[in-house]
């Protein structure tokens, strides 16, 4: 499903590291739609962005609760 989403390895080698959700999210609706991302499949690929940015500061929260 990755190979046929992105033209090279490395965007989602480093998608999976840095933006877990976005990648899955790109994947799949990439493999579900006729002609790529289009319309509402750009609506969960962004609310998928949200959720791994909404990640980094609970992270970044929790860490300087610790501190």
């Amino acid at each position: 499903m990755l190979s046929r989403a992105f033209d090279s390895w490395f965007v989602p080698f480093l998608g999976f590291f840095l933006l877990p959700w976005t990648t899955l999210a790109y994947a799949v609706m990439w493999s579900s739609g006729q002609d790529g991302v289009k319309g509402f499949e750009w609506f969960i690929v962004i609310l998928a962005f949200v959720f791994d940015l909404g990640s980094y500061a609970r992270g970044s929260r929790e860490r300087s609760a610790r501190a």
